[in-house]
């Protein structure tokens, strides 16, 4: 698929999930890696779980913004929204490898029902995380 680039972001990992840090080019992200308790861990740092949740949920709620805001009667989304994702690492069925299952749960205070779940519907068609992952990990998105 071809892209009209608008911006690149850099990020480099080292030391991998035990022992690591990610860090931007641009140094404004410089964070600790660990490996959470639940994979044999000490919760010493972030994981790749954590972080693909942050970013996909602050992602995804830009998204509802963006397509409440082109309605034909634009759709006001309050500062208290909130996007949030479950991100759960498991082993693949196929038992060559890991995969992701992601749950979202949208919470968009003075949207009706309706409204909120259309809204999220259309967001999953212009998010970039939702777009990357459409083809292989299912994400139940729930109003709240």
């Amino acid at each position: 698929m071809a892209l009209k680039k608008l911006y690149t972001a850099t990020a480099t990992s080292t030391g991998g999930r035990g022992s690591g840090r990610a860090k931007t080019a641009d140094g404004f992200l410089d964070l600790k890696i660990g490996t959470p308790k639940a994979l044999g861990g000490n919760d010493d740092g972030n994981n790749p779980e954590q972080l693909f949740a942050a970013l996909y949920s602050t992602c995804y709620l830009g998204a509802i913004k963006f397509v409440a805001g082109k309605e034909k009667k634009p759709v006001t989304i309050s500062d208290d929204s909130a996007v949030t994702a479950h991100v759960t690492l498991g082993a693949r069925d196929d038992k060559k490898g890991f995969g992701i299952a992601v749950k979202l749960e949208v919470k968009l205070p003075g949207v009706s029902k309706a409204v909120a779940t259309s809204l999220a519907k259309k967001a999953h068609v212009v998010c970039p995380f939702s777009h990357a992952i459409k083809k292989t990990v299912k994400v139940p998105t729930k109003i709240v």
